[in-house]
Order: C-alpha cells, then sequence, then structure tokens
C-alpha cells in the first residue's frame, strides 16, 4: 500500500538514482523536477552509481546533496552493501530510479524500507535498442515486486511495460517530457552567432543536432547524411553548415567521415554547450538521427524553437514528430533518405518556415508544468 504524505505535514525527501549524472535527456527531467517542486515540501539528493559532474550546476538549489558511486566497469553487486547502508542513512520518501542499469537499486531501496519506489522508463539500452533482449526482459521482470509504481516516457515504453512486462495500469504512468516554452522560443529576427561558432546564421544555412555522441544517438549518420547532400548538390557547401553539439565517444568517428569527405571546415563540433537554447536558435533545421528514443527533451526543445525537423521514425519521436506538418520522418540508419530530407529544406525555404511554426505550435502540448505536476502527484502519492 501507499502511504500518503500530506503535502503540508512534512518535507518530501526524493533520492533520484541515475547510471550517470552528466548531459542527458533523463538527467535534465531530474533537474527540471528538482528546480521545480515546491522547494518548501521537498529536499533532494542526486546518487550516481558512476560519476557527476559539471552538469549539477544546472540545478538551482544550493542544498542539494550529490554522491557519486564511481562504480567501475562491470556489475555493481560489490557496493550493494554499500548502497544499501547509503539508503539506510538518507532515509527517503521516494526513490525515482531511471533505466535499467539503476533499476537493480530497487530491491536494496525495499530492504531500506523506503516507503515509494518509482522507476521511469526514458529510453532503451544501447545493446537492447528495441527492448527485445530476453536477458533485460528477465530482470525487469525479477525487480517489478519491489517498484511500487512506473514511468514511461513515450507509448511504446508504456506499450513494452505493459506487454512485455505486465505492469498493471495501476501501477504505470505515461508521462512526457516537459520543455521550458519560455526558455525554449523562436528567434526574434536574425539570431546572433553564439560564442565560438564559426559561422553566421542566415548567411550560412544551419543544420545540427545536439546530444551525447553515443551509439543510440548515431550522429555519423547525420555527417554521412550531411556529405550525401553536399555531394549530390556541390553548390550548396557556399552556404551549408553543419553543428554537432555535444561530446562523446563517436566524436572520433564524426571527425573522420568529414575529414575522409574533405569537408571538416564546413562542420563545427564545439563540445558540450550550456547555452543550448541560443545555440538552437541559430540553426535552420534539427536533426535526430537516433537508432532509438524515448521522448527525446532536445528534440522538444528545437521544435519550442520554431524548427523544422527530420528525424527518424523509431520509439516516442513520431509522437512528437507529424510528419509533413513538423518535420519529416525518415527511416533509422537510412542516410540517402535523410539526406534528401535535409534537401527539401535547404531548397524550400517556405516549406520548412511552414514546418517551424507547426513544430512550435506542437510544442506547447508538451508544458513543463503539466509534467512536473504529475510528478509531484507521483511523489506524494495523491491520485493521478
Amino acid at each position: 500500500m501507499w502511504r500518503t504524505v500530506k503535502p503540508e505535514a512534512r518535507t518530501i525527501h526524493v533520492v533520484h538514482f541515475v547510471y550517470r549524472f552528466s548531459i542527458g535527456g533523463l538527467e535534465n527531467v531530474i533537474v527540471q523536477l528538482i528546480n521545480r517542486l515546491p522547494a518548501a515540501r521537498y529536499r533532494h539528493t542526486v546518487v550516481s552509481l558512476t560519476t557527476i559532474d559539471e552538469f549539477r550546476a544546472r540545478i538551482d538549489r544550493d542544498d542539494v546533496e550529490f554522491i557519486a558511486l564511481d562504480k567501475p566497469d562491470g556489475h555493481a553487486v560489490p557496493l550493494y552493501r554499500r548502497i544499501h547502508a547509503l539508503l539506510r542513512r538518507l532515509r527517503p520518501d521516494v526513490l525515482h530510479s531511471c533505466n535499467l542499469a539503476a533499476l537493480e537499486v530497487t530491491p536494496l531501496a525495499w530492504l531500506a524500507r523506503v516507503p515509494r519506489r518509482v522507476h521511469a522508463e526514458h529510453g532503451w539500452d544501447a545493446h537492447d535498442p528495441h527492448g527485445r533482449n530476453p536477458r533485460y526482459r528477465r530482470l525487469r521482470k525479477l525487480y517489478k515486486p519491489f517498484v511500487s509504481h512506473y514511468v514511461s516516457v513515450s507509448q511504446d515504453l508504456d506499450n513494452y511495460l505493459a506487454q512485455a512486462i505486465a505492469v498493471p495500469p495501476a501501477r504505470r504512468s505515461l508521462i512526457a517530457n516537459g520543455v521550458d516554452t519560455e526558455a525554449f522560443a523562436p528567434a526574434a529576427g536574425v539570431p546572433p552567432t553564439v560564442a565560438g561558432c564559426p559561422f553566421t546564421p542566415r548567411r550560412h544555412w544551419l543544420v545540427g543536432t545536439v546530444g551525447r555522441l553515443q551509439t543510440v544517438k548515431n550522429q555519423p549518420a547525420l555527417a554521412r547524411a550531411f556529405v550525401a547532400l553536399l555531394r549530390a548538390q556541390p553548390e550548396a557547401a557556399e552556404r551549408a553548415r553543419l553543428v554537432i553539439v555535444g561530446e562523446g565517444p563517436l566524436r572520433a568517428e564524426v571527425e573522420r567521415i568529414l575529414a575522409e569527405a574533405g569537408m571538416a571546415a564546413l562542420a563545427w563540433l564545439p563540445g558540450a554547450r550550456s547555452d543550448v537554447p541560443a545555440l538552437l536558435r541559430m540553426l535552420d533545421c534539427f536533426v535526430l538521427p537516433s537508432l532509438t528514443e524515448g521522448t527525446s527533451c532536445t528534440l522538444q526543445e528545437a521544435m519550442a524553437c520554431g524548427l523544422p525537423i527530420v528525424a527518424t521514425a523509431v520509439g516516442g519521436t513520431p509522437d512528437l514528430v507529424a510528419h509533413d506538418v513538423t518535420g519529416q520522418l525518415v527511416p533509422s540508419e537510412d542516410d540517402a533518405a535523410m539526406a534528401r530530407a535535409l534537401g527539401r529544406y535547404l531548397n524550400d525555404a517556405p516549406l520548412a518556415r511552414r514546418h517551424g511554426q507547426a513544430a512550435q505550435q506542437s510544442a506547447q502540448r508538451f508544458a513543463l508544468s503539466a509534467m512536473v505536476a504529475r510528478y509531484d502527484a507521483l511523489f506524494t502519492g495523491a491520485p493521478l
């Protein structure tokens, strides 16, 4: 049974448990929750199985405890005793675990008598992009009795929990990620060039993406599509430029693709940045080339900025992008299809403008306040 906590009675302590606290979509949701849940009613601790980096600076509150367990490669079993002791010390009202890597903490939270154990699924693992791995299914079923309530961020993830893991409706909620439509909004006039960018907005046609450079995000596909576009339309090299924001293990592969094509000078890879709203406003087109997705926060932010979208039709992305209305959906790992979609926007500014305006209007559906209110009810045990 869930124990309802009256908001006026005492502070609710939430421990957010993740694999790594760094730039990313699920981590961004945690930042939004910490910053926007009522400070008088909540206190927060962030625990990472591995590391915590400067992304923590995006949290506005100065009373949040951050704990990095520095787990080496391999299973977390050697840390179980330490994690159990930590949870006993912290005595949270709510454990908020995210994705499969943190799911194994839920039995330890149950043993530590944490009253509510909320587990959120934000997307598939790189080694299981469609949720078909039998071992991962067995693990999710094994841990299911220890989870009080599940959250999924997209319809396909909710369907997976219902059908593959047999989580009943009363124990799961679909809560789409929210977007701050005040911070992420269309540019008023010609946007300024952000610091360090070698290209000029509106003089150059800027196509780009933002995200960790890792396998599931598949930025090399965008690099290959950009190369294919310019080979099909050599004259476009006068103004087409590529912007890939983020850091990670795929950086070298992206740089190699561009260098071998002789197009390294036409691309800017600035690494991780904190000025994402200004970066998005510079772009003329946003691309999400992922192999799999839940609900992409960056995609929602790009839509809120009024950008036409080119995205792979995977995971929860088709729930966000209406093909030929707010953007173009292409098959995953089809570089030629992505190149053709980019070419449509490059060569048809009115089409790009219409799709961008429709994307901005569509993004209003995902108000950040609504997401926070749903989590507020979930963490307090109120009816959803």
